[in-house]
C-alpha cells in the first residue's frame, strides 16, 4: 500500500479526493528539481558503482526529545573502479562523521544526497565497507502512512508509541542508506535502542535483547532475505507477543504477533480468523510465502498499515473491512480484515517482486489490489464473488492521469494504480480465458522474479510469453494513458462492424459480446472497423461484457 494513497476514505467522494490530492499526480506543470533527480535517478554513476550487500542499522530513540542517533554500516561490492559514491540522508539529519578503515572520510552534501570520496580508487569486484554516524530530529509524520517520517504518539494508557513509515518519500528520511529501489540489500541487522520498559519490533527475527545499563534496552533484529529500504521499520511500544505456526507450501511458517496489552484478546480473535485463510489463498494463487527464513509478523501500529516485509504494520483497529467499511460497495469486503489481506498481499507484490523505479509502482499496487478479489474467490469458493468485488471498486477510479509515473525522479503515477490496476488484471484474466494458466502466470511471476526488482516491460513480456497472447497494447493503454478504450459498433444495412477508439496506435483487444440471453463469444477487434460475425445481432439485443471489461461502449 503506497504512501501517497492509502485508501483513505469516508465515502466514495473522499476516496476520489484522496486520490486527487495524494497521488503525486502528473501534470504538464510538473517541474522536477535537482533534488528529485538525485533521489530518483537509478542510473547515476555514483550509485551504480557499488552493489549494497549488508547494512547494520544501529539507532537509539530518545522519545522525549523526538531525537534519534546512531550509525549505519555499509558493506558493498564495487561494480567498477571508482573513488566517489552517493548515499542518502535527509538534510535535516546531521552527519557526525563517516569512517573508513579507522579514518574519517571527506564528504559533500547536496539536498538529501551525500557524496563520499575515498582516499584511493576502489577496484572493481572489491568488497569493502564504511560507517556513517548521524543524529538529529527526524521528520515527524503528521498523517502516516500517507506522509513519511516517524510517528511519535502514545497509546490509550499514555505510554509511548513510536513507528516509522517512509514509502515513497524514502527511507533516508530517518536512516542513512543507498535510497533506491533497484538495489535491494542482501541482508540487514537492525539494532534499535529504546527506553527501558518498552520494546522494539522490527523486520525479520529477534536475535538478542541487551540491557544497555543506561536506561535503554537494545533489540537486535536480523533480516536474512533481500529487503527494500522503505520496508525497514522500527515500532516501539509496551508490546506483548503471541505466536502460532502455519503449515504452508514450504513447510512450517512461524507467525508472530506484537500488540498492545489491552488489545491481546481482540488480536488473538482477529488474527486467528484472518491470517491463515489469507496465507492459504495467496500461496494458492501466488506460490509460497516469499520469506520463510524471516517468518511472518503483524505489528500493531498507530498508523493504518504498511507492507513492512516480514513485519506487516497493522492499524485497522481489529475490525473487518477497511476500518469497518467495504471499499467495493458490494458487501464483499465486510467479512475479512482489509489491512491483514492487502498489506500481506504486498509480501508477494512489492516485497518479493519490487519495481526498480517508483514510476512503476502499479506493479506493487495493481497486483495487490487484485489480490483482494483473489482472496475472496479462494475464501468463498466463488469466482463471481471475487469479480463482483473488483468490479465494485471501479467507483473510485478517477481516470485523471496515467498510472505509470515519470522515471528517474522518484515520481509515481496516478492513484488509479490501485483500482484501475486491479480491473486491468481481471480483464487480462478474462482475455486469457484459462484460470489454471492464469494461476500459473501469477505463481510464475513470483518464481521467475523471486527476490528481484523489475520493470513494467519485464512483467508484461512475461505475461505475454506465458499466455501466448500479445497483450502489450492493452497494458500500454491502461497504464500509460489516462483514458480507457471505447468499443464502437455500427449497424448499417444489416451489417455489424466494430472498432476500438484508443490512444495506443494499433490497439487490439479481444472482447466478449453476445446477443441478449445467449452465450458470450470473443471477437477480435482493432482500431479499424472489423465485421462482427454473430447472427441475429441488433442494436437492441447487443450485450458487451462490461462486468469484466472496464471499457466504454458506443453504438451507432
Amino acid at each position: 500500500m503506497k504512501i501517497t494513497i492509502k485508501y483513505v476514505l469516508m465515502t466514495v467522494c473522499v476516496v476520489c479526493s484522496a486520490i486527487a490530492s495524494k497521488a503525486q499526480l502528473l501534470t504538464p506543470r510538473d517541474k522536477f528539481s535537482r533534488a528529485d533527480s538525485l533521489h530518483g535517478n537509478q542510473n547515476a554513476p555514483m550509485r551504480t558503482c557499488y552493489d549494497i550487500n549488508y547494512y547494520h542499522l544501529d539507532v537509539k530513540f530518545d522519545i522525549d526529545k523526538k531525537f534519534i542517533s546512531g550509525s549505519t554500516q555499509f558493506k558493498f561490492t564495487a561494480t567498477r573502479d571508482f573513488q566517489k559514491l552517493q548515499f542518502d540522508l535527509f538534510a535535516n539529519l546531521n552527519i557526525e562523521k563517516v569512517v573508513y578503515k579507522g579514518k574519517e572520510l571527506p564528504y559533500k552534501r547536496e539536498f538529501n544526497a551525500v557524496f563520499l570520496t575515498f582516499p584511493r580508487d576502489i577496484p572493481k569486484d572489491t568488497k569493502d565497507e564504511f560507517t556513517v554516524y548521524y543524529s538529529g530530529n527526524p521528520t515527524i509524520a503528521k498523517r502516516a502512512p500517507w506522509d513519511g517520517g516517524v510517528v511519535f504518539t502514545t497509546d490509550s494508557l499514555g505510554k509511548p508509541w513510536v513507528a516509522t513509515a517512509c514509502e515513497g518519500v524514502g527511507a533516508s528520511i530517518w536512516w542513512p542508506n543507498k535510497d533506491q529501489l533497484t538495489d535491494e540489500v542482501d541482508s540487514i541487522l537492525i539494532s534499535v535502542s529504546v527506553p527501558q520498559g518498552l520494546k522494539d519490533v522490527s523486520n525479520g527475527r529477534l536475535r538478542k535483547v541487551t540491557d544497555m545499563k543506561d536506561g535503554y534496552t537494545k533489540f537486535d533484529w536480523f533480516v536474512g532475505n533481500p529487503i527494500n529500504n522503505y520496508d525497514v521499520e522500527a515500532n516501539i511500544a509496551d508490546y506483548v507477543h503471541f505466536d502460532d505456526t502455519y503449515m504452508g507450501e514450504n513447510g512450517k511458517l512461524t507467525l508472530d504477533y506484537w500488540v498492545l496489552p489491552y488489545n491481546l484478546a481482540r488480536a488473538k480473535k482477529q488474527f486467528g480468523a484472518n491470517v491463515k485463510p489469507m496465507l492459504k489463498a495467496f500461496e494458492y494463487w501466488f506460490g509460497p510465502y516469499p520469506f520463510y527464513k524471516d517468518g511472518y509478523k503483524l505489528v500493531e501500529t498507530p498508523h493504518l498499515g504498511m507492507e513492512h516485509q516480514s513485519g506487516v504494520a497493522y492499524g485497522n483497529k481489529y475490525r473487518n473491512g477497511y476500518l469497518g467499511r467495504d471499499l467495493s460497495g458490494t458487501g464483499k469486503g465486510l467479512n475479512w480484515d482489509f489491512i491483514v489481506v492487502h498489506e500481506s498481499g504486498h509480501e508477494w507484490f512489492g516485497n518479493n517482486i519490487t519495481d526498480k523505479d517508483n514510476a512503476d509502482m502499479w506493479i506493487h499496487e495493481g497486483f495487490t489490489n487484485y489480490s483482494e478479489s483473489l482472496f475472496i474467490e479462494n475464501w468463498t469458493g466463488s469466482k463471481e464473488a471475487g469479480q463482483e468485488y473488483v468490479h465494485g471498486t471501479r467507483r473510485a477510479i478517477a481516470n485523471d492521469e496515467p498510472i505509470i509515473g515519470i522515471y528517474g525522479v522518484n515520481k509515481e503515477g496516478s492513484g488509479d494504480m490501485y483500482y484501475k490496476g486491479g480491473n486491468l488484471l481481471n480483464m487480462v484474466r478474462t482475455i486469457i480465458n484459462d484460470d489454471e494458466k492464469w494461476r500459473g502466470i501469477l505463481r510464475g511471476l513470483n518464481k521467475t522474479f523471486y527476490h528481484q526488482t523489475v520493470t513494467t516491460e519485464q512483467v508484461v513480456e512475461y505475461i505475454n510469453t506465458q499466455s501466448g497472447i500479445n497483450l502489450t497494447s492493452i497494458f500500454d493503454q491502461y497504464l500509460r494513458y489516462k483514458n480507457i478504450p471505447t468499443l464502437e459498433f455500427r449497424f448499417e444495412n444489416g451489417r455489424v462492424v466494430a472498432r476500438w477508439i484508443a490512444d495506443v496506435n494499433g490497439f487490439k483487444m479481444p472482447v466478449r459480446i453476445r446477443s441478449k440471453g445467449g452465450e458470450y463469444k470473443f471477437i477480435n477487434v482493432s482500431t479499424r472497423f472489423t465485421p462482427v460475425d454473430m447472427a441475429g445481432l441488433t442494436k437492441d439485443n447487443l450485450e458487451v461484457d462490461t462486468f469484466n471489461y472496464y471499457i466504454g461502449v458506443l453504438v451507432d
